[in-house]
């Protein structure tokens, strides 16, 4: 089974009649000349491959598809908030991405649409993956630098450096971290508020690791090899049970670009 992505960039300008369609996919299509929303819709499908293309299905009908039949209902739902003077929240996005999957479900068959997100920030997401969008998935990214060595004190120093290399220099190195907190909950209900849910990962875990020493200030470092395995870990623990109702999913931290570990308590 493979998993195929690809991410749709458009503009809706809710303040002109006439939505530029524009000719560069990669900046946003349909596009605008100024002052415009700008979303990046993540269409997952899962399916084998078809052996005579190599493809799941050819990203160009892929976009060609959600395109043509997805950017009204965006256009409405702009258009009513607009006219409202409401900003929506994380729910009616969820229910507007259950339109889109409804919208386009059966046009790439055999594959099957497996997610949905919808990128509202460059570091937010909002992501179902069911038709019913009974479920609610709520990402958002934090940046946090820290140092850290890794050390095992039941191994010779020899033996730390040939199995830690250059991370295990005592003085220590630098990241500048990425971590993804990803909580869950159904659509019905109390809102997730966004502000109160940052506040959440900001006490209780960035302000507790960020511009630190992990091995000398952080207690549980003391005991666990500062790992990205680990602190992803740590985070986890440090979050979990906090953001009720909902739950939280998953935390994925990335050391850099290459290096990056999802931990969830399965």
């Amino acid at each position: 089974m493979h998993l195929l992505s690809r991410q749709i960039r458009f503009a809706i300008d809710p303040f002109t009649d006439s939505q530029q369609t524009g000719s560069n996919s990669y900046c946003a299509k349909p596009t605008a000349e100024g002052l415009a929303f700008f979303f990046t819709l993540y269409v997952e499908l899962k399916s084998n491959v078809n052996k005579d293309t190599g493809f799941v299905v050819n990203v160009a009908e892929i976009d060609k598809i959600v395109r043509g039949k997805t950017i009204g209902l965006f256009n409405d739902f702009v258009a009513d908030k607009c006219h409202s003077r409401e900003s929506g929240n994380p729910i009616q996005f969820a229910k507007l991405l259950t339109k889109v999957w409804r919208k386009i479900e059966n046009d790439f068959l055999p594959a099957e649409i497996n997610s949905l997100s919808l990128e509202l920030m460059p570091a937010r997401k909002i992501t179902v993956k069911e038709r019913t969008g009974d479920m609610l998935y709520f990402s958002e990214k934090f940046e946090f630098a820290a140092s850290h060595t890794l050390w095992n004190t039941k191994f010779s120093e020899d033996e730390n450096f040939k199995l830690f290399g250059k991370c295990a220099n005592k003085c220590g190195h630098g990241h500048n971290y990425i971590v993804e907190i990803t909580i869950k909950k159904q659509s019905a209900g109390k809102q997730i508020i966004a502000g109160d849910y940052e506040r959440i990962v900001d006490e209780n875990f960035i302000s507790v690791v960020d511009h630190k020493n992990l091995n000398a200030d952080v207690e549980y470092f003391k005991k666990a090899n500062p790992t990205v395995e680990n602190i992803a870990e740590f985070a986890y623990k440090s979050l979990e049970g906090k953001f009720k109702p909902a739950k939280l999913d998953c935390v994925t931290v990335w050391e850099n670009d290459r290096t990056f570990c999802c931990y969830r308590n399965e």
